[in-house]
């Protein structure tokens, strides 16, 4: 493994061609983390706690939607609205979730990184697939939660 220069995160230069990238943080005080896997038509970010991954969930980069045109919104982003995922990003869960919770936590998180990855690359046309297994799931509003969700954010964006 070759070591980049972000503390916690490593690159796997393997004999195939899928870049992978690692990063390992506590989050919500729970240990938390990211592997990355680039393949050519595809990008899957996996999300775990406690080597758990109980559901998976696809977000299409490509926009298909006839109504989306970019750069149509009638005002520019403030930097309040920088982390709200993209409206015409559609998750589907593929496996998993158990409850609605969980399933809407793990569909804005998966659109969040999606989001991510489009304004960095907003040519990016590989889907995306995160798979999750996140031992505490809590959609309070709140300090520590919002804590928990920037801590979050920042580790997957981080290894992205």
């Amino acid at each position: 493994m070759e070591s980049i220069n972000k503390p916690g995160q490593k690159a796997t230069n393997a004999s195939f061609p899928a870049k992978t990238l690692q990063a390992s943080s506590a989050v919500d005080g729970v240990v938390t983390d990211v592997t990355t896997v680039y393949f050519s038509d595809k990008i899957m970010v996996m999300i775990s706690q406690g080597w758990r991954l109980a559901q998976w969930i696809q977000v299409p980069l490509l926009n298909t939607s006839p109504a989306y045109i970019p750069g149509s919104f009638p005002h520019e982003i403030e930097a309040d609205e920088s982390l709200l995922p993209m409206a015409h990003l559609t998750p589907k869960t593929l496996l998993g979730a158990g409850t609605s919770e969980r399933e809407t936590m793990g569909q804005l998180i998966a659109t969040q990184i999606a989001s991510v990855i489009k304004t960095r690359d907003p040519d990016e046309a590989r889907t995306l697939v995160v798979g999750m297994g996140l031992k505490r799931i809590n959609l309070d509003s709140g300090d520590e939660q919002r804590a928990a969700w920037m801590d979050l954010v920042d580790l997957v964006t981080g290894c992205l």
